[in-house]
């Protein structure tokens, strides 16, 4: 499986919409697409928190 380039993603994303999407959708489309691929790359390098570690951070905030 070859992996594909940023610019070729972007046209596939691009690409997948339907014809009449905005500037607006595409765009969060592909920032939806980044935020996707940053946290894969969070999950394989190991930048990872437990839940009970976030609901003790959510905690602290509400004080």
């Amino acid at each position: 499986m070859q992996l594909q380039t940023s610019k070729e993603k972007i046209a596939n994303i691009v690409m997948a919409q339907p014809e009449d999407a905005s500037y607006d959708e595409i765009m969060r489309e592909l920032a939806f697409e980044r935020m996707i691929d940053r946290g894969l790359e969070d999950v394989r390098t190991g930048r990872v928190i437990s839940n009970d570690d976030m609901a003790s951070r959510i905690r602290s905030w509400q004080e």
